[in-house]
């Protein structure tokens, strides 16, 4: 498997992303439909690529394209999915391997039947075990980690679908919320860790698997409860089955989740996610207190942080830089350069609210440093007669392996540099960072999650390949 620099990933924006989102939906006369929904609900989880398989009871169909949920799906391909079964997939956009044959969800037809998968995650593993099939005869369509799964469900000696779906698992290793699709049945499962979130909802007599509950929100549909890490649900006409295949490990729970990723209005590891970032906001004004006039978030990360913040500290928050929503995934630069144009082109700022005020600018993360160093000026520009920023995670020293779209560790300025290094590169007056222990603080769930981008400490071992290059293998989940 040839490794994708995340590098051109990454250039467009300086941000950290999710990979994807998945849902599905089980005996519903319009699954189709309520999936199509469910995917405008994570369309946030990615913007490259979206698809759905149904089932009608017979046979599987699938339909999928490039670019967003509503430009895609038509009622014309809404009524070739037939069916009151259905999985669909969103996939975050990148660069490389940005093409339709990399498009999820993924069908095959094997001697078990046809079979439908949507994957959240990365396999660590994915390029040992992409070779080793390979020498033994597989031949792979895509670049994607979860293409392995599917050779090693139609390589299993078991005979039973489940029992196939468990023997693949465990030769693999990583982050994975997959949710297949049968026949006459649909199956949930999250890694032992746990590190994607996937949440069970209920819709009369249909059941319904999310990656965020925002989605399940979206359709009119009950909030039942998270998968747990480890868990196996097979949801079909004896109701939803639980099963615990594999040995429980340490529960490593992604942190970002809760710091950037998640929808605000999410139910994500059995919190809501606003209210965690406010927390984080307020840990953060008592750690890193800032004589100011006003508290201006990063929209739309650093909006609820910025609540947080401004509740503790008792400076007013206002809404100093207006995001514009429209901005498209590809735009023409003017011959002639314009300061600032690409953050310009995403964020204005809201002059009389800024000019002669020393002013607090909230963000969820610094990824290069480059984005932020832009906003600071730009604020800078429209009067503030200070600038400070504060951000609510941990410095972020090293990329993640488990599903989330990374620099090199050698392109995150915190790798290398101190804060205060940061600090006069970004041209801030001050910067102050969450504390690693004030995130477990707002977060209130001891020690349960992953926080490798923060410590360097990884749960599980990745090739050193990946670690030499910062690269991640074929990971087009």
């Amino acid at each position: 498997m040839v490794p994708t620099q995340s590098t051109s990933r990454q250039a467009r924006d300086d941000r950290f992303h999710d990979e994807c989102g998945v849902f599905g939906v089980f005996n519903h006369p319009e699954a189709s439909h309520l999936t199509y929904l469910g995917l405008h609900g994570l369309q946030h989880r990615g913007q490259e690529s979206a698809g759905i398989v149904s089932s009608n009871g017979e046979h599987l169909h699938e339909e999928k394209g490039m670019g967003h949920v509503a430009r895609i799906f038509n009622k014309r391909m809404l009524r070739r999915l037939k069916g009151d079964l259905a999985i669909g997939h969103v996939r975050y956009s990148t660069t490389g391997n940005s093409s339709l044959v990399n498009a999820q969800p993924f069908l095959i037809d094997s001697f078990k039947g046809e079979i439908g998968v949507a994957h959240n995650g990365n396999l660590v593993n994915a390029g040992a075990m992409r070779e080793a099939l390979e020498r033994e005869g597989s031949i792979f369509r895509t670049s994607s980690d979860t293409e392995v799964i599917l050779h090693l469900i139609a390589r299993s000696k078991k005979q039973d679908l489940e029992a196939a779906i468990m023997d693949a698992l465990k030769q693999v290793e990583g982050a994975y919320s997959l949710i297949f699709i049968a026949r006459d049945r649909i199956i949930g499962v999250r890694d032992p860790r746990g590190f994607r979130p996937l949440s069970l909802g209920r819709l009369g007599d249909a059941h319904i698997l999310s990656s965020e509950s925002c989605a399940l929100d979206l359709i009119d549909a009950a909030f039942v409860r998270d998968i747990e890490p480890g868990e196996m649900v097979v949801i079909g006409g004896a109701g939803v089955k639980s099963y615990r295949p594999f040995p429980p490990q340490p529960v490593s729970q992604c942190i970002f989740e809760y710091v950037y990723f998640s929808r605000p209005d999410s139910l994500v590891f059995g919190r809501s996610v606003h209210e965690v970032r406010k927390r984080l906001g307020r840990m953060l004004a008592g750690e890193q207190p800032v004589d100011a006039d006003v508290v201006v978030p990063v929209p739309d990360s650093g909006v609820y942080a910025a609540l947080g913040f401004s509740e503790e500290s008792k400076i007013p928050l206002e809404f100093g830089l207006v995001r514009n929503h429209y901005v498209g995934r590809t735009f023409i630069e003017p011959r002639q350069a314009i300061r600032h144009f690409g953050v310009k082109l995403k964020l204005n700022p809201v002059r009389a609210l800024l000019k002669d005020k020393r002013v607090v600018l909230i963000d969820d993360s610094i990824v290069r440093g480059t984005t932020s160093r832009k906003i600071v000026s730009m604020v800078r520009s429209a009067g503030a007669r200070e600038v400070h920023m504060r951000i609510s995670c941990a410095p972020t020293v090293g990329p993640c392996y488990y599903g989330v779209d990374t620099p090199r560790r050698s392109e995150l300025i915190a790798s290398s540099h101190s804060v205060d290094e940061i600090r006069r590169y970004i041209r801030a007056d001050s910067l102050g960072y969450l504390s690693l222990e004030g995130m477990y603080r707002a977060v209130g769930e001891g020690r349960s999650f992953c926080t490798a981008c923060y410590t360097n400490k990884y749960p599980v071992p990745f090739p050193k390949e990946e670690e030499a290059h910062g690269m991640v293998w074929g990971r087009r989940s």
